[in-house]
Formats: C-alpha cells, sequence, structure tokens
C-alpha cells in the first residue's frame, strides 16, 4: 500500500474515457458510411477483438477495426472503395479530440501526485499523439497497448502488463475507465478502479462494482483529493 493510503499511480483507458469518438460519425458519412452506425462499429469492435483473445487468436484494433468498416462499406450505398473509405476512418484515430473534461482533470491529478499511465486496447503510438496534440505529454509517463503481451482487455495478463510497467503492487494501481467491462476485469485482475460515468446509462449488475464512481476526471480528482483513500474495491466511507 502506498503510505498515504492511496492508489500510487492512476491508469487510464484510452478510446471513449480520454479520446471523444463522436467526430468520426461525420467522417464516415463523408466516406459514405452511416454515421449512425459509429456506436455499433465500435462495439463490434470490441467484441470481435476480445472474442478473438478468449479463443486464444489476436489481432491488432487497427486490424480488427479496417474489418468492420469493410463490413459496413460492403453493405453501404456509394462506397465505391471499401479499402479507402476505411483508411480513411482510420486515419483519423490520432487526431480525436479529447473530451473537454480531460485536460483540467489530467493536469490535477498529476498535481495530487498520482503517477498517470495510458492502457488500450488500440495503439499506443496513436494514443502518445493524441496526447501530444491536447498539451499533456508531460502529465503521462508512458503510453501501453495490449500488443505486447497478444490479450485484449479485459484479459487479466494486459493488467498485469500495466502493474509491471508502473512497477508497484496491484493494489497501487487504480484503472479509470468508461466501460463496466474494463472495470470488471480489472477489478478481478487485483486493481482499484474507478468508473467515469459519461452517460446516464446504469452500471451492469452482472459487473463488479467500481470503488468509485465519478461524472469527470475533475470530479474524479477532488473525490480522490478529498477522500485521501486507497480505490480498493471495497465502499469507500
Amino acid at each position: 500500500m502506498s503510505g498515504d493510503g492511496r492508489p500510487r499511480v492512476l491508469v487510464f483507458d484510452v478510446n471513449e474515457t480520454l479520446t471523444d469518438l463522436s467526430p468520426l460519425a461525420a467522417l464516415m458519412a463523408r466516406a459514405g458510411l452511416p454515421e449512425q452506425s459509429l456506436p455499433a462499429w465500435f462495439a463490434g469492435v470490441l467484441r470481435d477483438g476480445i472474442a478473438l483473445s478468449l479463443a486464444g487468436g489476436h489481432a491488432s484494433f487497427g486490424d480488427v477495426a479496417r474489418d468492420g468498416l469493410r463490413t459496413l462499406a460492403a453493405s453501404a450505398r456509394g462506397v465505391a472503395d471499401p479499402e479507402e473509405a476505411a483508411e480513411r476512418v482510420l486515419a483519423a484515430l490520432p487526431r480525436l479530440p479529447l473530451h473537454p473534461d480531460v485536460p483540467d482533470g489530467v493536469r490535477a491529478l498529476r498535481a495530487a501526485g498520482y503517477r498517470l499511465v495510458t492502457l488500450t486496447n488500440g495503439s499506443a503510438g496513436t494514443t502518445r499523439a493524441v496526447v501530444e496534440q491536447a498539451g499533456l505529454t508531460d502529465c503521462f509517463e508512458t503510453h501501453l497497448d495490449v500488443e505486447a503481451v497478444g490479450r485484449w482487455k479485459p484479459a487479466r495478463e494486459a493488467y498485469a502488463h500495466a502493474v509491471a510497467a508502473a512497477g508497484v503492487p496491484a493494489d497501487e494501481v487504480a484503472l479509470v475507465s468508461v466501460h463496466p467491462w474494463d472495470i470488471d476485469g480489472a477489478a478481478r485482475a487485483g486493481l482499484a478502479t474507478a468508473w467515469l460515468r459519461r452517460t446516464p446509462q446504469p452500471y451492469p449488475a452482472t459487473c463488479l462494482p467500481a470503488a468509485i464512481e465519478a461524472t469527470s476526471l475533475p470530479d474524479l480528482a477532488e473525490r480522490l483529493v478529498a477522500q485521501g483513500q486507497l480505490i480498493d474495491g471495497e465502499d469507500i466511507d
């Protein structure tokens, strides 16, 4: 345990937790793809990547995402070149904006003494580009992805990779994510957890609960600093 009773390291999920995917909808439309299919496409990428991991296989986020976009393009009218349409969307990933609350929240957490790391099923290089364009490079120690272990989150190996990179015990590492399946996986791997609730959707009763819930990163920073307690999977008094 850290001496002040708090987690030492915060590991951030990236897609939808830090980055705002909504600009991809307009880009998909310009490429001839149905823009309303953005949520289903992204959910399908996660489904297929995680399913491959469960089956003992592996493919990169980019390859799985490309397959999903090709499938959309094949059924969309007016897409002359499905491969080109897919590449136009994928090329935009490093230029995605962060959610508006992220810069202030990240700076507040860093100022409070937390070590910050990212862990994504996507590409660490893409994360690095997004963080750099937002002027937050100095706030993060490192950017990690699952390619090092060949297993997508929520596989235990992915979280163990982040813990090893942090160089502290798992219970001194807290995962911050908008995805309940990610929270559940991290909790089962022995990490502390914080759910970032960006939508009104309820937390699934079938998943292990997060130890703390926040509506934004500044809100999370305030809660952690005010409580000064480790997020350890137990109820916080």
